[in-house]
Order: C-alpha cells, then sequence, then structure tokens
C-alpha cells in the first residue's frame, strides 16, 4: 500500500538517510524513536508537505513523490491538533468538504455521521479552546477521517494526553484500524483503516502496532513485530526505550561442550552462558528480574556470581531496581520491597550479584 524506497532528506544539519519500509493495507505502523529524532519528517514526506532529495514513494505503486498532498489521499493529524479556533467544531470537520465543494446536505449528514462515531456530536457547536485535549483529538482525528484517506498519518497523537485520555484513545485508534469507521460511504465498507504513527512511547507501540520501525540517528535500525523487536532489540538504544539495562556488546565464545563464555567489550568480565548454537560477535541479555542480589557470598548453581558496589536503588511500579557496578560494569536487578528491607541495601555498600547460565540471553549481529 505505502512504501518508501532509498528516502533521504537534509533539513539543516538533521539528514533522514536510507530509509526503506512498506505498509500493508490496513496494517497499523508504527515509527519509533526518541523525542526530536525526526519521526514527524517522515509523515511530512509522506504527505507531501516535504520533496525528498533523493529517493521514492509510492501508494498503491503510484509514485507519488512529486504530487500534491491533495493527490495522495492520505490524512495527516498533527500533534498540535491545528484547529481554527475562529470556527466551530462543526465547521472544523466540515472543512476539507467544503474545500472540496461537495453539496452542503452531504456535508451535514457525513459531519454528523463522523462525529457521532468519534463520540463528539455533543461538541459540534462549540469552538476549539472550549475542548479539552481528549475532545480536540477526537475533533482533529474526525476532521481527517471524513475525507476517508487511504493512510491515515498520526504525529505523536497520545504525548498530550493524561493516562485515562490516553487509554480511551488508543481504544479508538485500534476500532478506527480494525474497520467500520467508514460506514457513511457505501464504497469504503468494512475495510480496515491503513495507519502510520509516530511515537517515543513504546507502550504506545506495544498496545497499537501490527509492526514497528525503530528510528534512530536518522534511519531505520529495526522493523518487526512488537514481540520480535522488545523481546529482541538490536541496539543498546531500543533496549533502554524497552527498559532493559542489561544489554552488552561482545563476543561469545565456546567454554566446553555444554557453555560458552560471552567477553564484554572495553570490560574483563566475563558471563557464562547456556548458549552454544552460535559464536562470534553479538549482543547480550539479562532481564533484571532473573539477577539474584545478596549482602554475602551465597553458594548455589549459579554459574556467574559478582562482588560488587551498590551504585543505585530506585522504586519501580513492580519493585526496586538495584544497580551494582562491578569492577565500572553495572548490572541491575529487580527485587521486592520486602527483599529489599529484609537486605538492608544501602548506596555505596557491599553487594552479590547471581543470575543462571540460562538467564544470559545472546543476539547475534
Amino acid at each position: 500500500m505505502l512504501k518508501l524506497q532509498s528516502i533521504n532528506k537534509k533539513i539543516g544539519s538533521f539528514k533522514v538517510r536510507d530509509i526503506n519500509f512498506e505498509v500493508n493495507d490496513g496494517e497499523y505502523f508504527v515509527v519509533l524513536g526518541k523525542s526530536g529524532a525526526g519521526k514527524s519528517v517522515l509523515l511530512e514526506l509522506v504527505s507531501g508537505l516535504l520533496i525528498p532529495d533523493k529517493g521514492n514513494i509510492y501508494i498503491d505503486d503510484t509514485d507519488v513523490t512529486y504530487s500534491k498532498i491533495q493527490k495522495r489521499n492520505v490524512g495527516l493529524v498533527f500533534q498540535n491538533h491545528s484547529l481554527f479556533p475562529h470556527i466551530s467544531v462543526r465547521a472544523n470537520i466540515a472543512y476539507p468538504l467544503k474545500a472540496g465543494k461537495l453539496k452542503d446536505k452531504n456535508i451535514t449528514e457525513r459531519v454528523v455521521n463522523t462525529a457521532e462515531i468519534l463520540g463528539i456530536e455533543h461538541l459540534l457547536e462549540r469552538y476549539p479552546e472550549t475542548l479539552s485535549l481528549g475532545e480536540a483529538q477526537r475533533t482533529a482525528l474526525a476532521r481527517t477521517l471524513i475525507t476517508e484517506p487511504k493512510c491515515l498519518l498520526l504525529d505523536e497523537p497520545l504525548s498530550s494526553l493524561d493516562s485515562l485520555t490516553k487509554s480511551e484513545i488508543r481504544r479508538l485508534l485500534r476500532n478506527i484500524n480494525r474497520g467500520g469507521i467508514f460506514a457513511h460511504s457505501k464504497d469504503r465498507g468494512e475495510l480496515k483503516q491503513t495507519i502510520v504513527h509516530v511515537t517515543h512511547d513504546y507502550e504506545e507501540a506495544l498496545a497499537l502496532a501490527d509492526r514497528v520501525a525503530v528510528f534512530e540517528d536518522g534511519g531505520i535500525t529495526q522493523i518487526g513485530t512488537p514481540k520480535s523487536v522488545f523481546k529482541q532489540p538490536k541496539s543498546g538504544f531500543i533496549a533502554k526505550f524497552v527498559g532493559i539495562k542489561n544489554f552488552f556488546r561482545g563476543e561469545l565464545q565456546k567454554d566446553g561442550s555444554y557453555s560458552s563464555k560471552f567477553i564484554i567489550d572495553n570490560f574483563k568480565t566475563v558471563f557464562y552462558s547456556s548458549e552454544t548454537g552460535f559464536q562470534g560477535s553479538g549482543c547480550l541479555i539479562i532481564k533484571s528480574e532473573d539477577i539474584t542480589i545478596s549482602k554475602t557470598f551465597t553458594d548455589s548453581s549459579a554459574r556467574n556470581n559478582f562482588e560488587g558496589i551498590v551504585a543505585d536503588i530506585e522504586q519501580r511500579e513492580t519493585g526496586f531496581e538495584v544497580t551494582v557496578d562491578i569492577n565500572g560494569l553495572e548490572l541491575s536487578a529487580l527485587i521486592t520491597e520486602l527483599s529489599l528491607k529484609k537486605l538492608n541495601l544501602k548506596i555505596n555498600e557491599k553487594a552479590f550479584v547471581s543470575f543462571k547460565a540460562n538467564a544470559v540471553k545472546f543476539i547475534k549481529n
């Protein structure tokens, strides 16, 4: 449905480089990257607000690289909603149809129908300044969806919303993607809505996406299902995004018939792993909950045992994250509040960490 091929664009000192991905009909595709990384530039390139310096953009196999936004059949919802403040919600939603010179009778029917679908029919005579952020977001969506775009482009649609409103809008977006939003259109019927959504929040991606593209340093570094991307991140950037603290680069080497050792780049520390199917360079992940922490050395079956200094203790949603410094390398363990009190852990005091070889997961380059 949508295809970006070798897209490059320079804006000042910022560069979008070698962007290649395809979005299927009816797919919910999320571009994930940190704030200010230039993700919105991708949407502006797809919509036609920007023209690439190099590369091509296709919609339904038609090259639209140099086509005007009106010819692309896409709808872009901006982060700040961009509602016209001097006209009512009704007039805001109707604006693109009036600009297209549709008959007034048809406009009235479609505005009311679209407002009902998005749950804002009671707001039609209000003005944007009187709306909550959630109501303004629904109005912006209605104004875009009423044009029946082939592809809906969303620029950080949940970034300014409180947690309850975020949940409501996420549900709305899922319903829009699943189809039925164009009940007034006999031609569209129950077709699923293709959506490209950029965000800095990986929980949004997890809740909404069929596939995720990770945007890093002006390029796409990984594409896949949320499960594959978040379970097997290919960079430290992605690992940190999803809350994986114990992510290291290095080399896996054979260590007998039933195990391997992982030598971490720039550190003398060695971790033992039960991985035996591959040797060579790559990345290593250890889940924080798989690491045991104690105040004294404990003899156990765990192959990996280290002495270190408690560098930090941070409260998390599911307990406390304790960071232990082992000769400059930091390991994070997740423990319960009860365990923290029982161990009486304190920053700058000695602690021991241990984890089994099968907790060391290796991802080859």
